[in-house]
């Protein structure tokens, strides 16, 4: 991953690399393409002959990116050596063959002509396959191209990163200032609420002392049913981490996820207690922030 100023940025999960190499008799291109995916999911199809090495390049890929939809295309360009090694007659099939092909012939009394050009032409005697030590140094040249595609894919991944990382902080920021906002909005709710209901009281000629038990009560009661100081806490303790985790070096997709919907639930509570028009316009506007703090999260890696 790369680094902007020393700081650590986000990764996105949509990115393209490509690497190309060449050495033991053989070209290797391959070429990453990743979208987004809650899990690490690899798309890859090998040239026959070389599906051993699946195993070897999901590891690689493993080592290196921890979500999204990963489709890895190869190609292979061998020499014309290596191309006319790979070419393999099975010898002791063809011998087979003979023997069965004239024992039929002396049992039926027909000619056994048998060339080489009708030998060729039965199943299996001719095949394209590489051997193992092929495949090795397939390999070795292979990693090489996967090693430089890797690198391409996740500095383009990393580009795009810093733009989310850019954005997202940008957004925690105004979530913060909303949550400041409702904060220092709150304890004006219970002393509206007092004048509100001591003026429908005169109104309704039931004026009551300022200090009568009974207001005290449903004051104290009103107080505690719109508290939302221990919601406000813990936005701003989400907040905290959300902003820490768009600097962290780790991949932090799910945990800024699942911080977007706590943040969800917890809005959502604000607004169901607070009882004051301006706080709720303060929830709407902060909902519809996360909302959209939420749909870019998804393709943060």
């Amino acid at each position: 991953m790369e680094e902007s100023a020393g700081v650590m940025s986000l990764r996105s999960m949509t990115g393209y690399g490509r690497g190309v190499a060449v050495g033991e008799g053989v070209t290797v291109t391959v070429e990453l393409s990743s979208v987004n995916r809650k899990q690490l999911d690899i798309a890859l199809s090998l040239p026959r002959g070389l599906n051993l090495l699946e195993a070897r390049i999901s590891e690689e890929v493993h080592g290196t990116i921890t979500r999204g939809r990963v489709t890895v295309d190869l190609s292979i360009d061998w020499s014309g050596e290596a191309r006319r090694k790979a070419v393999r007659m099975d010898t002791e099939l063809a011998a087979a063959y003979v023997r069965v092909l004239r024992n039929a012939a002396e049992e039926l009394g027909v000619s056994s002509d048998l060339d080489i050009q009708t030998l060729a032409a039965l199943p299996d005697v001719m095949h394209y396959a590489r051997p193992q030590e092929d495949i090795e140094r397939v390999w070795r040249v292979m990693k090489k191209a996967l090693v430089k595609a890797l690198k391409d894919l996740n500095d383009m991944r990393g580009r795009e990163g810093r733009s989310l990382q850019k954005d997202l902080q940008e957004r925690l920021r105004s979530l913060g200032t909303q949550v400041e906002a409702i904060r220092k909005r709150a304890p004006q709710v219970v002393a509206r609420y007092r004048r509100t209901l001591i003026q429908r009281l005169k109104e309704a000629d039931l004026e009551l002392e300022r200090n009568d038990e009974r207001l005290m009560k449903e004051i104290a009661l009103f107080a505690d049913r719109s508290d939302i100081s221990e919601e406000l806490t813990r936005l701003e303790s989400h907040l905290k981490q959300a902003r820490r985790m768009t600097r962290s070096k780790e991949a932090t997709g799910r945990s800024l996820d699942f911080l977007a919907q706590e943040m969800f639930r917890e809005i959502n509570t604000v607004g169901s207690k607070a009882n004051d028009t301006a706080i709720l316009q303060r929830v709407v506007d902060f909902k519809a922030e996360l909302e959209r703090i939420r749909e870019q999260v998804q393709n943060v890696e």
